[in-house]
């Protein structure tokens, strides 16, 4: 089992932003080939949010323009930037490496953080 850590929830109003962080104390997972962003907000499947595989990438249509991913290869960190974030964001934020795009979009990847909660106020 891969250890991933989700940090960076919380409690933000609308139009606010958060920074959420993934890391892992695995040295073999410091340079994913892929990772996903998913949430799932209460009574809802689990989604996903952003997909990198390779040279390939996915966003939900729902946050084009206002999620980013990128990795902060200092603090060996995948990172998802939320901006101008909506009362519809609310939900738990996962992380999870492994897998090619397909895989990810279909929530197969080979290891899933715990999650962290975040609550967008309106």
């Amino acid at each position: 089992q891969v250890p991933l850590v989700e940090s960076g929830g919380g409690l933000v109003q609308a139009g606010g932003s958060l920074r959420l962080s993934c890391a892992t104390s695995a040295r073999c997972f410091f340079n994913p080939t892929s990772v996903g962003w998913y949430r799932q907000a209460p009574e809802k499947p689990r989604e996903l949010v952003v997909g990198i595989a390779s040279d390939n990438a996915y966003y939900a249509q729902s946050v084009k323009g206002r999620f980013t991913v990128s990795s902060d290869t200092a603090k060996n960190t995948i990172d998802l930037q939320m901006n101008n974030l909506k009362s519809e964001d609310t939900a738990t934020y996962y992380c999870a490496v492994g897998g090619d795009l397909n895989r990810l979009r279909v929530g197969l990847p080979d290891y899933w953080g715990r999650g962290t909660q975040v609550t967008v106020s309106s």
